[in-house]
């Protein structure tokens, strides 16, 4: 009985299950621990990462797509439209010089025996300036004036013969009218006369010559001592004495000194061939002389150049400039010749003109395509481009004003100029406020209809941004 009680079978638990039941329901195999294998965690991890990843670079793009669409604000710097004073300047370089100068040259060669004056003294009209050496004209003189006294010797000897001719002949003309003469002899001495005549002719001819001569060599002894044509100082000397100088009646001789007239200077400058069609004889200008760095000397021109000068002819580098002489009204100051000087010509005022920052003032091109213009079709773009050949329009001038947050074009006539700004005759009115900063925004960035942002927190914009 015991035997049998225990080899039957427990009674089945009702909460446990068959194995083969567990087998048929659970498709992965069990872990011996009873939990899920590592192998799909992983593949689960990944699942979730490639959705992630996806969602990121959605996120991306749309944050892409977004920020292109956000209108560009483009920040910049304002002033008032008022009306100003303007005063248009040319400026240009040049030296100081007087404006009456001689140079003093030699007429005949020699060696310099005395130079009574020094470079910076003061000399009168009519001062002995310059002595060359006379000893080679001595000889000439001498020779010039032997031959004259022969030439006057034969003329004496010649009028003798010649009264004697005469005397001869008039007895030869009473023996003919008494019939004791032929006419052949009373001829033959009428020629003899007259071959006299010429004789004393050629004497008297010979006379003037060597006269003349002498004079020649006269008047080349008087140019050995040059004296002062005019009153002034002098100011440039190129030689002492024992030196020789050559001098020639075709060429100019050597210079040997310079005076000038000191008490009325003027400025020389060199203006360019754009500038120069703006300035008038009269125009009022102010000098600084580089030795006076202080003092502003006033001035009016006086002298235009018409011939240009031309520095790099035939080159890229070719300059053409013009002389414009400026005449100083007041010299209380020491000016000398060849002093550096920078001359500010005032060439036209106005006054109480609308004006603008000169930086504000840009070109631009309208007649060019916008990009848009172009998707219009094949045959507007024919036209169109063959509208523009024939067109053509120059750049236009234009400025940029704001008007409740965005900038407006406005089409421009400029007038004068100076350093800061410049006239605007038609296009923008009193109390607008113009764009004037920056450099980068005005001549590139800036639209019509372009949202701005204005700030003019640095009044006083760089230099780069002018």
């Amino acid at each position: 009985m015991s035997d049998t009680l225990s080899t039957s079978p427990a009674p089945a638990d009702p909460n446990t299950v068959p194995p083969s039941v567990h087998t048929a329901q659970v498709s992965a195999p069990m872990s011996p621990t009873g939990k899920v294998p590592a192998r799909k965690k992983k593949s689960k991890k990944k699942k979730w990462m490639f959705i992630g990843g996806g969602v990121l670079l959605l996120l991306i793009i749309a944050a892409v797509l977004m920020s292109q669409k956000k209108e560009k604000v483009t920040e910049v710097q304002t002033e008032k439209v008022v009306k100003r004073n303007i005063t248009q300047v040319v400026t240009a370089t040049g030296k100081i010089q007087s404006e009456t100068k001689v140079n003093i040259s030699a007429e005949t060669s020699g060696e310099i025996i005395s130079l009574p004056f020094k470079e910076g003294d003061e000399v009168k009209r009519g001062d002995l300036l310059v002595k060359i050496k006379q000893d080679a004209y001595a000889p000439q003189i001498a020779q010039q004036n032997a031959g004259i006294k022969v030439a006057e010797s034969n003329l004496q000897q010649n009028q003798v013969a010649l009264k004697n001719l005469e005397l001869e002949l008039g007895r030869t003309r009473e023996l003919v009218n008494k019939g004791l003469a032929s006419q052949s002899e009373l001829d033959a001495n009428q020629n003899k006369l007259d071959q006299q005549l010429a004789i004393l002719n050629t004497n008297r001819a010979q006379i003037n010559q060597q006269r003349a001569g002498l004079g020649s060599i006269r008047y080349d002894v008087s140019k050995t001592t040059i004296y002062a044509p005019m009153s002034g100082v002098i100011t440039q000397l190129n030689n002492e004495v024992g030196e020789k100088v050559l001098g020639t009646v075709q060429n100019i001789g050597s210079n040997i000194m310079t005076i000038s007239d000191l008490s009325l200077m003027e400025c020389q400058v060199d203006v360019s061939e754009a500038d120069v069609i703006m300035i008038h004889l009269g125009d009022t200008a102010n000098v600084t002389v580089d030795a006076f760095n202080d003092k502003i000397f006033k001035g009016y021109v006086y002298e235009v150049a018409n011939t240009a000068k031309s520095k790099g002819t035939g080159t890229q580098e070719e300059v053409v400039n013009f002389t414009v002489k400026i005449r100083i009204i007041e010299n209380q100051f020491e000016l000398r010749p060849g002093m550096s000087c920078t001359a500010n010509i005032e060439v036209a005022k106005k006054q109480n003109v609308l004006a603008v920052p000169i930086q504000s003032l840009t070109i631009r091109d309208d007649s060019m395509m916008k990009k848009d213009d172009k998707s219009t079709g094949n045959e507007n773009l024919t036209k169109t481009s063959e509208q523009d050949k024939k067109k053509k329009a120059k750049p236009q001038e234009v400025v940029f004003v704001v008007e409740n947050g965005v900038s407006k074009k406005k089409n421009v006539k400029s007038g004068i100029s100076d350093d800061s700004y410049i006239e605007i005759i038609d296009g923008v009115g009193e109390n607008m406020d113009v764009v004037k900063g920056s450099y980068k925004a005005i001549n590139t960035e800036l639209e019509d209809n372009a949202k701005v942002k204005i700030d003019n927190s640095n009044k006083n914009v760089k230099p780069s941004d002018k």
